[in-house]
């Protein structure tokens, strides 16, 4: 699930004429900027366990993560665009068993997991709260952590979407929530509002 906005083949288009695995997972940047907006979700990686990616494109994020965590974790993904699929299942043959066709908000796990990341800009506005008790309800394992992240791009005057805010206005109260400035300064690269079960 890629935006509120956009159907599966503007992302397939956009993230498969991409050069480099940060351009196929939907990032501009560089490396050492793809490293500040995305390490940050180890932070929430409490122990060993499971990991989901919902918004996986092309795996790079999975394979981050089991590299950048402290703990050992088994990565997963989930992506809406049928081409990022296939093209995620190509590039970690290993993993191609764990990686999944299927939209967050009606797609049936075959098991959950200890560590579910997401963001809320894949669903319109008035289905978000929705996905995240969805996302508690049948998708996080007892005990597990929902990751929300927002992102933002203060060069590009993009700012990231308030995750924790918006979860304390529903009564939700955020086991862990950070954020990190972009180096440049002028706003908020990434915000996260971590979730328990």
């Amino acid at each position: 699930m890629r935006s509120e906005a956009h159907p599966p083949h503007v992302f397939e288009e956009a993230y498969l004429g991409g050069d480099n695995p940060r351009a196929q997972a939907g990032f501009g940047g560089n490396q050492e900027q793809w490293e500040l907006a995305r390490r940050p979700i180890v932070e929430a990686i409490d122990g060993p366990g499971t990991f989901l990616d919902i918004g996986c494109a092309n795996g790079h994020l999975m394979e981050c993560v089991a590299r950048w965590s402290p703990h050992p974790v088994e990565p997963y993904g989930l992506d809406f665009a049928p081409g990022l699929v296939e093209l995620a299942r190509r590039r970690l043959p290993h993993w191609a068993d764990r990686i999944w066709l299927g939209e967050a908000l009606t797609w049936e796990p075959p098991r959950r997991f200890d560590f579910v990341r997401t963001e809320l800009v894949y669903v319109p506005r008035e289905r978000r709260r929705d996905l995240v008790g969805r996302l508690l309800d049948r998708v996080v394992a007892p005990g597990g952590r929902l990751i929300l992240c927002g992102y933002g791009s203060p060069r590009s005057g993009v700012v990231a979407d308030p995750v924790c805010e918006t979860v304390r206005e529903w009564g939700l109260q955020p086991v862990l929530a950070l954020a990190r400035e972009a180096p440049e300064g002028g706003g908020a690269l990434v915000e996260l509002a971590v979730l328990r079960i």
